[in-house]
C-alpha cells in the first residue's frame, strides 16, 4: 500500500464548507478536492479562496473558479504543476505518494462510487480526484465534498483511460509558508488582489444578457441538459458566492459581515433561478437578475471600503 496521510474515509471529517447545512457543499472538482486537500494536511483553504471575487461571466458560462498556482504557494507552501504521465497513471500514483506528494488526476466519474445516483454507472463525466492511498485492493481518494473508497472493477478500470490519458498534476506540500499569524495578512493582500482582476461591471449583467437569448431554448430541453446548463452558470456562480461570503468573514472578520452576506444573498438567488430553471417552465428572470446585480454589486463596493 502507499499512502499519503492514511486517511479513513469512514471516519474523515471534511471541511465545513463541504457539510449539508452550507448553501452549496458541492462546487466544482477542482477547487472541492484542493479544499480537501489543504484541510486534511492542517491547513486553512478559506484564506485561499480570493479567487471567487474575480468571478466573471464568460459569455456562455460563468468562470471555472479555482484558486491559482501563485495564491496556493504564497499562503500554503503549496505548488501544483502538471504531471507528464510517460508511464501508467497508477505508477506515477505509487510514486508521488511515497515521497509526500498527490497527484491530482482527471477521470471518468463512471467508475466513482461517490457519484452514485448522478454519473455512476450511467454517464461518462470527466472529473478531478486527488488520491490519498493506493493498495492492490482500494483506492482512496477526495473528490466533491469529502473522501471516498472505490475497489473491485472501478479500481480497475478508472486510472486506465481508454484513449488519451487525463490531465494530470502534482501537488507538493514542502514549500514555505507563512506563520499561522501571517496567514490573515498575506490572504488579506490576495484579497486586494483579486479585487483587481474582477469584471469591470456585473457578470450577472452578461448572464442576464444570455437569458435574454437562450431562455426559451433552455427550457425546451430535456431535464439532464438543463441540469448542464445550470451546473456552467447558475450553480457555478451560486458556489463560488457562498465560497466568497466564507472567504471574506474568514479574511476580514466582523468588518466583513455585511459584504459577506451580501454575496450569500446571491448565492440564495442562484439556487431559486436554479429551481426555476429546473421546471422548465416559462418564466421572467428579469427580477431574479436585478436582484443578483444588486447584491453583486452591493458587497463589492462594501469591500472597496474595507480591503
Amino acid at each position: 500500500m502507499t499512502s499519503l496521510l492514511g486517511l479513513d474515509p469512514s471516519t474523515y471529517q471534511p471541511h465545513p464548507v463541504h457539510r449539508a447545512d452550507f448553501g452549496y457543499p458541492e462546487t466544482n472538482c477542482w477547487t472541492d478536492v484542493i479544499i480537501e486537500l489543504l484541510h486534511a494536511h492542517g491547513r486553512e483553504p478559506l484564506a485561499g479562496l480570493g479567487c471567487t471575487l474575480a468571478l466573471d461571466h464568460e459569455g456562455d458560462q460563468f468562470t471555472f473558479f479555482k484558486p491559482r498556482p501563485d495564491e496556493l504557494e504564497a499562503l500554503f507552501g503549496v505548488d501544483v504543476h502538471e504531471l507528464q504521465p510517460y508511464r501508467s497513471i497508477r505508477s506515477h500514483v505509487e510514486s508521488q505518494l511515497a515521497q509526500g506528494r498527490t497527484l491530482i488526476v482527471e477521470v471518468d466519474s463512471w467508475w466513482l462510487p461517490d457519484t452514485a445516483g448522478t454519473s455512476y454507472r450511467n454517464d461518462h463525466v470527466k472529473t478531478a480526484i486527488a488520491i490519498d492511498t493506493l493498495a492492490s485492493d482500494k483506492l482512496v481518494y477526495f473528490h466533491n465534498a469529502g473522501l471516498h473508497v472505490l475497489d473491485g472493477e472501478d479500481l480497475e478500470r478508472v486510472l486506465v483511460p481508454d484513449l488519451l490519458p487525463g490531465y494530470v498534476e502534482v501537488v507538493r506540500f514542502d514549500g514555505v509558508r507563512p506563520a499561522p499569524a501571517e496567514l490573515p495578512v498575506v490572504a488579506r493582500e490576495l484579497l486586494r488582489d483579486n479585487l483587481l482582476r474582477r469584471p469591470s461591471r456585473s457578470p450577472f449583467v452578461a448572464f442576464g444578457e444570455q437569458l435574454g437569448r437562450e431562455l426559451d431554448e433552455v427550457l425546451a430541453l430535456p431535464a439532464a441538459q438543463v441540469h448542464v446548463f445550470a451546473f456552467a452558470t447558475t450553480r457555478m456562480a451560486g458556489a463560488a458566492m457562498a465560497l466568497a461570503a466564507a472567504h471574506v468573514r474568514w479574511v476580514l472578520g466582523e468588518a466583513g459581515a455585511e459584504a459577506a452576506a451580501a454575496f450569500d444573498a446571491v448565492s440564495a438567488t442562484t439556487r431559486t433561478l436554479t429551481m426555476r430553471l429546473m421546471r422548465r417552465k416559462p418564466f421572467d428572470p428579469s427580477g431574479l437578475v436585478e436582484a443578483l446585480n444588486a447584491d453583486w454589486s452591493r458587497g463589492h463596493e462594501l469591500l472597496d471600503t474595507l480591503a
